[in-house]
């Protein structure tokens, strides 16, 4: 015999800015691992390769920027193999980029499902972070098999190093980056739609402007100040230093990237909590 639970949820409407309701994240946690399955699952069904293309992205871009940056351009990698510096720097940054490019258009993109449905907004950009994870990893895992093949040809030499006990904190960095600037992205875009088409172009110049594809020592003096005021620069360079021994590694930058991660995140979250309310009315 079973009996009907009597047992109703009731949602109410926010009362204030800062009533952000993250507790019903942990209860909707089964729907946050449904979207994560989703989310990696689409990024290659129907694809002849499949999961493939997570190596084959970033193999094809490091040789692109080894062939224009390396040799055409001859800027310098540090004294470290070409394809393994680009790809250190990579690898963290498509991590940031991907999960900013997405979250970014989570209210246009996933207006059908909100406007059915009632679940924390929140979870669809959560979800979004934590499938980049694994997508990530993947292509970690190509990059330590890259370490691991010039470290056998004597190129590079592995030692332990504090910085390299940083490496979840640097994905936590990123991944909050991504995240709070993606969600403040998003909830502009419902009332002002021409910041979706800025967003690719925005993403390439944080690039150029973040120690990806050149050494902070490579940077000009009278343009240094830029790159050091990126409070993703000191995430890039810490990963560098954690594996290759090369770059810069400073627990103050580390602290500078931290704050600025906070505030960002806290913008982030609130303005989405306020922008969700109504944006039925402006998608």
């Amino acid at each position: 015999m079973q009996i009907a639970s009597n047992k109703k949820e009731i949602i109410k409407p926010h009362k204030s800015l800062f009533d952000l309701r993250l507790i019903e994240l942990w209860n909707y946690r089964d729907l946050l691992f449904m979207f994560v399955k989703r989310d990696f699952l689409a990024s290659y069904t129907q694809t002849i390769l499949g999961p493939l293309w997570f190596f084959i992205q970033p193999i094809f871009t490091t040789l692109m920027f080894v062939f224009v940056f390396g040799n055409i351009a001859g800027i310098s990698t540090d004294g470290q193999p070409k394809i393994l510096f680009y790809l250190s720097g990579l690898v963290i940054w498509n991590y940031f980029s991907d999960g900013l490019n997405k979250t970014a258009n989570v209210f246009v993109s996933n207006s059908g499902i909100f406007g059915k449905v009632y679940f924390p907004r929140l979870i669809m950009p959560l979800s979004i972070v934590v499938s980049g994870l694994l997508r990530f990893f993947i292509q970690f895992l190509l990059f330590l098999a890259i370490f691991c093949y010039y470290n056998i040809k004597g190129e590079v030499t592995f030692s332990f190093s504090t910085a390299l006990l940083l490496l979840p904190f640097l994905i936590i960095l990123m991944a909050g980056f991504s995240l709070g600037l993606g969600l403040i992205i998003t909830s502009l875009t419902t009332k002002y739609r021409d910041l979706s088409m800025f967003i690719g172009f925005g993403i390439g110049l944080l690039m150029y402007a973040t120690p990806v594809i050149y050494p902070m020592n490579a940077v000009p003096a009278k343009y240094l100040f830029l790159v050091q005021a990126n409070p993703i620069s000191p995430i890039i360079e810490t990963f560098r230093y954690a594996f290759l021994g090369s770059g810069m590694f400073s627990v103050l930058n580390l602290l500078y990237s931290t704050f600025c991660m906070a505030i960002i995140l806290f913008i982030g979250v609130i303005t989405f909590s306020k922008v969700e309310q109504n944006f039925m009315d402006t998608v």
